[in-house]
């Protein structure tokens, strides 16, 4: 990930299938620091969010087609059923803990490339 100032390296799960994304971060209680799970939908679309049976307050990104941030929900509630979207299609979600873009001073704009995936 780019931000105007720095590269940040995460190590993140995959959600690339319909089974996943539903199951997202539900019912997991921590979430280790420079880790997240990315929402691949592999073609530009609306895509709608929500925090519920997520015990972890998250920050989450959703990226264009283009690997650019073009918005992000910050401290997300845990449990919430509020529906959390981009104001336009997006290619992927970023889940992170919460504070995670404050403390990196991740903005609108920057872009996501060369993540490392893991096989969780």
């Amino acid at each position: 990930m780019k931000t105007t100032s720095q590269e940040i390296k995460l190590v993140v799960e995959v959600a690339d299938n319909q089974a996943a994304r539903e199951k997202g971060l539900m019912l997991r209680e921590a979430l280790a620091p420079m880790t997240g799970m990315l929402f691949d939908f592999n073609d530009l679309k609306p895509v709608f969010m929500w925090m519920k049976n997520t015990p972890l307050s998250l920050d989450i990104m959703f990226i264009d087609d283009r690997g650019e941030i073009i918005f992000i929900k910050e401290y997300a509630q845990p449990g919430s059923l509020e529906v959390i979207s981009a104001p336009q299609p997006v290619r992927a979600v970023l889940e992170v803990v919460a504070g995670f873009a404050e403390r990196h001073d991740i903005r609108i704009g920057d872009t996501v490339e060369d993540i490392i995936f893991s096989n969780n």
